[in-house]
């Protein structure tokens, strides 16, 4: 885990994290095998009363899980003093920032107002950061969304940021009841960009070199993007948008094995292994032609001998498709 850091001379890709799979396993195999995200966002610690990290939580923070890899922590709370003391402990591992989670439009994170829920409570939200931005030593970067019901929320929420030093502000343009339908608002983030006072960082429906082309064009100002789905479907797309070509069959097979294989490691039991390599595979058939039999014995695998049989049979007869992108709506 690399705390200190540059990034974004030219082109900076962030990996969104997604709860359940971006965790240090799943990081660890991207890192080694597709080196062109710069950074990592890891999925959101919450921190409880007792004040400790979860055994989860603090496998996936610990430096020596994250060799090597430029890494951000991102919190999900709604209390200041939550905040400070986890920011502290992670200072306290050799991270130089972390990320407030302003994003989760998961309907049992927004109803506790966390996450995109937050966004609903103004007055609070302004008197968290300024007492975060008080009480932590290191850099704080926030992602948010536009708003809960109405990107007009947006120019309130945007007056707060203002007043604090944010590291980034990343925006994925869309209002919680989007969730990750509807079209992120284009418009909406280009006049944040103007108005904004901080960095600012798009997030939002990245799916192909393509997409990133198409948006840089409209916003070249902007060279801060940050990926979860587009990755997810094509874990070579970094290097595509940095024009490095994509990923052939036998890297994707290399990156399938090694996240297995850490999973096999880490997790006990073929049942809770292969319900990790599902959610894997929810993302990853997008890459391929044809994918949709092959994925079928691929969720019906009940046994790890089951389970390799049908990935064995995708690899074999299976190819990556051309123009290859996210095309779901999870």
């Amino acid at each position: 885990m690399e705390a200190k850091r540059e990034y974004h001379k030219e082109l900076c890709c962030c990996f969104a994290p997604m709860e359940g799979i971006t965790g240090y396993v799943y990081r660890n195999a991207h890192h080694a095998l597709f080196p062109h995200v710069d950074l990592y966002v890891t999925p959101f610690l919450q921190p409880n009363q007792n004040h400790r990290f979860s055994s989860r939580e603090r496998n996936d923070i610990l430096p020596e899980h994250n060799k090597g890899i430029t890494l951000i922590p991102q919190i999900l709370t709604n209390r200041a003093e939550d905040f400070i003391w986890m920011a502290g402990e992670l200072e306290a591992l050799g991270y130089d920032e972390v990320n407030l989670n302003l994003g989760c439009p998961s309907g049992t994170v927004v109803s506790k107002y966390k996450g995109a829920g937050f966004l609903a409570k103004k007055e609070e939200l302004d008197a968290f950061l300024d007492e975060v931005c008080s009480g932590i030593r290191i850099r704080l970067s926030v992602k948010t969304r536009l708003g809960m019901a109405s990107p007009d929320e947006f120019e309130e929420l945007l007056e707060i940021y203002n007043k604090y030093p944010l590291k980034e502000l990343i925006i994925h343009p869309r209002v919680r009841s989007d969730f990750y339908k509807n079209t992120p608002d284009r418009a909406a983030f280009c006049r944040a960009v103007k108005a904004s006072k901080n960095e600012v960082w798009y997030n939002g429906d990245i799916f192909t070199a393509g997409d990133w082309k198409e948006f840089h064009a409209g916003v070249p100002e902007v060279d801060c993007i940050m990926m979860g789905r587009g990755l997810l479907a094509n874990p070579g797309l970094a290097g595509e948008i940095k024009g490095l070509g994509g990923p052939d069959k036998e890297r994707i097979r290399e990156f399938h094995d090694m996240v297995y294989q850490g999973y096999r490691e880490t997790i006990s039991g073929d049942r809770n292994v292969l319900f990790k390599m599902k959610e894997f595979w929810f993302y990853l058939l997008f890459l391929f032609l044809d994918s949709e039999k092959y994925g079928k014995k691929i969720r019906k695998a009940e046994r790890a001998a089951e389970y390799e049989a049908a990935v064995a049979a995708l690899f074999r007869d299976l190819d990556i498709k051309e123009g290859r992108g996210y095309g779901g709506e999870r």
